[in-house]
């Protein structure tokens, strides 16, 4: 095995089970979101994050890992990953995860989208039609009559959309040490919870099965982002990205066997549609740059 197969293999692990740890927060904070505030629940997110990128910021960017090229892009880049931790909790705990985690996933297709204002790349028409295509995938989850026929729907909806932008935005930090962006990830959405925390305060001191629950959703979540950072070390991006809809496959497992939810025909057709047009956008983009370059 050569060198670089190796370093494959390892982006491929770490990307897989940073993809599985993500999804485990979601499953947690559906979990708990009906029994705590959502504040207590963002500020046990990103408090994890923090306790866990401070000490390996510190090991692998140097003693000014918190130094940033564009301070002020990194701290707009946090405030839109804490919108995304409320909208997507504020969302989920109305909706199947299944289902929640599909309209998630409309995030790549803005991507394509939003690329062009925002990186003056070009779009091609046909990644249009495979836009409007994916987002078609919606209206077969999200169905009168349906469990996703709500108004949490659109605040999942609105998460994929600003996802996008902090996506777009993490590419115009190259010139950060990864590890400072991953400390940048964390620190915004713990100081904001925390502040609110002390202001509001907490209406009941939460059960040890509460305590654990947000207690797992801080380490999941700070580990999985670690892990992509592993990864994207070892691998392009392009390589891996394609890999990210593995996440819908946990997101199902989950929801069957935590809340006892599976998908209907339609929903899962409505599922197919939106990984089949991301996977399509993000292969097509990587392929155009290819020859680019």
């Amino acid at each position: 095995m050569t060198h670089q197969t190796a370093q494959m293999g390892a982006a491929l692990a770490f990307f897989v089970a940073g993809g599985f740890c993500l999804s485990s927060i979601d499953a947690m904070g559906k979990l708990v979101i009906s029994e705590v505030s959502l504040l207590l629940l963002v500020w046990a997110r990103y408090i994890g994050q923090v306790a866990i990128s401070l000490p390996l910021s510190y090991r692998f960017a140097g003693k000014n890992f918190w130094k940033s090229s564009r301070p002020r892009l990194q701290l707009v880049r946090s405030v839109l990953l804490a919108s995304t931790t409320v909208l997507f909790f504020s969302g989920v705990q109305y909706l199947p995860l299944a289902e929640a985690a599909a309209i998630s996933f409309t995030a790549p297709i803005w991507v394509a989208l939003l690329s062009a204002p925002m990186l003056n790349e070009q779009v091609a028409r046909s990644d249009k039609w495979v836009a409007a295509i994916g987002f078609s995938g919606i209206l077969l989850i999200v169905r009168p009559g349906t469990d996703v026929f709500h108004f949490g729907a659109l605040l999942i909806g609105l998460m994929a959309f600003l996802n996008a932008i902090f996506q777009l935005l993490t590419r115009k930090l190259t010139e950060d040490n990864p590890f400072t962006t991953f400390f940048y990830s964390g620190l915004v959405g713990a100081i904001g919870a925390s502040v609110l925390l002390l202001t509001v305060g907490i209406e009941a001191m939460p059960s040890i099965r509460q305590i654990l629950l947000l207690a797992g959703i801080g380490v999941f979540g700070g580990l999985g982002h670690l892990l992509f950072v592993l990864a994207f070390y070892r691998a392009p991006p392009a390589t891996l990205t394609p890999f990210v809809y593995l996440q819908m496959v946990w997101a199902i497992g989950l929801g069957w066997l935590v809340f006892a939810t599976f998908p209907d025909n339609w929903s899962l057709l409505g599922m197919a549609v939106i990984v089949g047009s991301g996977l399509w956008l993000v292969q097509h983009r990587h392929r155009k740059r290819s020859k680019l370059a």
